[in-house]
């Protein structure tokens, strides 16, 4: 059948496993060119490689970071492994430096991957009860003399925020790498590339696909020796994303600062109603200026808003008085706010904190809340009944 031109307004899904080649001297030059690693190679080979669908959505990553290049994985912990694998090389001998205040899965890579099976040598900093000291952590880099730095712009559960710009900076001054996991932020509050990070990563599962329906992760940066490395570690692990998927990324990104500004207007309306309520005993929102890092989250993110979760802790006699009331609040809200063990979907969800964290955060009547972009009004309407429950 003959192939006809198309006027599509998007890249179509390319489902193609591997790319029609026009001759054998074509077929020696796309695979003498392969060895580059560029992001958007001239001629497409094969999926694992390289997918034009995949690049047209990394594309739109890159417009709404402001990065160099975007590089798409399966999830956000195949965008975090590809990220860590960059500065891994045998024999060499490296610390590395996490802020503990990280995402679960994270941590469980760390123990399992990095320091089981990869044999890394990993330190942690702790924060100072609800909030980081920096002249601590400047003490610790100057002892560990980190190749790595890691932190999450806005923590989970309990939402700390990292004064960003001041642990850049510090970490550039003690010679280390900076990776920020960006994923609570979005680029829409701070992008930590515009002031020195060497990689910010996305679980994109959640803001930036905004929807619930895909599981993606995403790497960017500015400086392509280090693209190059990922685009290697990509392709031999199999960690590419699906045209599928890419496709719904990228048409959802078009909507995403519409979608994250009205999740984080709900967030903050949440947060103040539970404020004002009897039946809650605290409320864990940055933008509440009684959140310990109120101050940071104001000066990191200009007041343009923050971030679209609230966790607050709901009053009882004891802890089993604290469960029961916890208990009576989630099926009183169902089925507009379901328990759903993710964040970041277009309605709102939320998660019992103790069932999750365990003995991090053994808090019996602690929720986490993740705000969607429905009406404020029917938001409202429905928290107002579970406190009510």
């Amino acid at each position: 059948m003959k192939k006809k031109e198309i006027n599509s307004a998007r890249t179509p899904v390319y489902r193609d496993a591997g790319f029609e080649l026009p001759s054998a001297g074509t077929t020696s030059d796309a695979f003498a060119a392969e060895i580059d690693h560029e992001r958007e190679p001239e001629l497409y080979i094969y999926s694992r490689y390289r997918n034009p669908t995949v690049v047209a959505a990394e594309e739109a990553v890159m417009a709404t970071e402001g990065s160099a290049w975007a590089l798409l994985a399966q999830s956000g912990m195949s965008a975090i492994d590809i990220a860590l694998s960059i500065f891994q090389e045998a024999g060499k001998e490296s610390r590395w430096l996490f802020f503990s205040e990280i995402y679960g899965g994270t941590l469980s890579y760390i123990s399992s991957v990095l320091e089981k099976r990869r044999g890394l040598q990993i330190d942690f900093f702790r924060p100072s009860g609800n909030s980081y000291d920096y002249e601590l952590l400047e003490k610790t880099l100057d002892d560990t003399r980190p190749e790595i730095l890691y932190f999450e712009t806005i923590s989970n559960p309990l939402l700390m925020v990292a004064e960003g710009r001041r642990i850049i900076a510090l970490a550039r001054h003690y010679g280390a790498r900076v990776l920020v996991d960006n994923t609570f932020a979005t680029p829409l509050l701070w992008k930590p590339l515009d002031e020195g990070a060497d990689i910010v990563i996305h679980s994109a599962t959640k803001y930036l696909s905004g929807h619930g329906n895909l599981t993606a992760g995403v790497l960017c940066g500015n400086d392509t020796t280090l693209m190059k490395s990922a685009i290697e570690y990509r392709k031999y692990v199999g960690h590419m994303l699906s045209p599928d998927d890419a496709y719904r990324l990228q048409t959802q990104l078009a909507s995403f600062d519409l979608r994250f500004t009205r999740q984080c207007h709900n967030a903050s309306g949440v947060a103040a109603l539970l404020s004002s309520s009897d039946e809650v005993g605290s409320v864990l929102y940055p933008g509440l200026a009684t959140h310990p890092t109120h101050e940071a989250a104001r000066a990191l993110t200009g007041g343009k808003g923050y971030g679209a979760m609230v966790t607050f802790d709901l009053k009882g006699d004891n802890a089993e008085g604290k469960r029961s009331r916890r208990d009576r609040f989630i099926a009183a809200v169902y089925p507009e706010i379901r328990l759903i063990p993710t964040l970041g979907d277009s309605h709102t969800i939320l998660m019992p904190v103790e069932a999750v964290w365990g003995a991090k955060y053994p808090e019996p009547g602690m929720i986490r809340m993740s705000l969607g972009f429905e009406p404020w009004e029917e938001v409202e309407k429905v928290i107002r009944r579970g406190l009510q429950s």
